[in-house]
């Protein structure tokens, strides 16, 4: 493994290359792909964006969505064959090969050059060069480093400005996670002199809701929010029939969770989501209580240390007993007060 600067004299002249977020891209992913392909158009290499599945429908204003190709959405020839063709592979927001599900058979065995930008622990080394921080707020801010690295940020256009923001402002929570560094203020900084519009991408990402989105927000909120304060946890299910019963799309249930963590006292949130063939879940904490711990060693999952995810392929209804008879052997830790 190389650091992605040795990367540098090997684009230096046109190259076939494929850009891959994980699954369920959210805006730190796709924006991420799509600030590096607008770099990489730029200087004439040959670039596709190719997404495990489909993504919200409120990311589809960032610069460069209509060539994504959709791996599940019948596109799965048109990939493969670019994929066995490509010289280059970058692997973002994500760090384990499983992220990306059926792809992740195809990328390994692609012959082409495998590149990994990401902050996620848990990293696997399938990667000929990275760019890897745990401590980057997003990977939208090492797609920044790795512009400055090329030697590309006089090259970067408000629209891949205004990807690379949407990408680091979800993932910090608008700024007010403990990953928003002084380095963070500073690079969006330089976004806004590029010409970034704060405002226009919070309304874009965060006040673009469907009527059937706010109803089923309504619905969790009022039937499937459950408090324990024993162990200062909150947390919500949705099951099949809720989501078919609003209509619900990609990124109707992201940031759902949030709620449950802004109860006040709330230590621990969980979501629980029927997905007909598997249930995912999140986890949000505060202060020292490890998700990413509490995901690995029981939900098959991990992130980061205050936000992770997970999945199951039994029912709903076990998967939400099993959760709530493991937080009795973790009442000391939810209780004890933060520093």
């Amino acid at each position: 493994m190389q650091h992605i600067e040795a990367l540098k004299p090997e684009l230096e002249k046109p190259r076939k290359i494929a850009i891959i977020p994980h699954r369920r891209p959210d805006a730190d992913a796709l924006g991420s792909c799509l600030a590096l392909y607008g770099y990489l158009i730029q200087v004439e290499h040959e670039v596709k964006v190719i997404s495990p599945d489909e993504y919200p429908d409120f990311l589809k204003w960032m610069k460069g969505n209509e060539s994504v190709l959709v791996y599940e959405n019948g596109e799965k020839r048109k990939i493969e064959k670019f994929l066995d063709s490509a010289d280059f592979i970058f692997c973002l927001d994500f760090s384990s090969l499983d992220r990306i599900e059926d792809l992740g058979k195809l990328v390994a065995n692609s012959k082409a050059v495998k590149v990994l930008i990401d902050h996620h622990p848990g990293k696997e080394n399938f990667a000929a060069y990275e760019l890897y921080d745990t401590k980057a707020s997003a990977t939208a801010e090492l797609i920044y480093d790795f512009l400055n690295i090329m030697g590309a940020t006089d090259s970067l256009t408000v629209e891949m400005a205004e990807c690379i923001y949407a990408g680091i402002m979800t993932d910090t929570g608008s700024f007010k996670y403990s990953s928003t560094s002084s380095k963070v203020h500073r690079t969006i900084a330089d976004l806004i002199d590029v010409g970034v519009t704060p405002e226009k991408i919070h309304r874009l990402i965060y006040d673009t809701n469907s009527e059937n989105k706010i109803k089923m927000l309504g619905f969790v909120l009022d039937q499937r929010l459950k408090v324990l304060r024993e162990f200062n946890t909150a947390y919500m299910y949705i099951s099949d029939d809720d989501l078919k019963r609003f209509q619900s799309k990609n990124g109707d249930t992201e940031g759902l969770v949030n709620y449950a963590l802004s109860i006040e006292g709330i230590k621990l949130a969980a979501l629980f989501i029927d997905r007909t063939d598997s249930v995912t879940m999140s986890f949000r904490s505060v202060g020292d209580f490890s998700v990413s711990e509490f995901a690995s060693a029981h939900f098959n999952g991990g992130g980061h240390k205050n936000a992770s995810g997970g999945k199951m392929t039994i029912p709903l209804a076990e998967v939400v007993d099993f959760f709530e008879s493991l937080l009795p052997f973790y009442k000391d830790q939810l209780r004890q007060p933060d520093a």
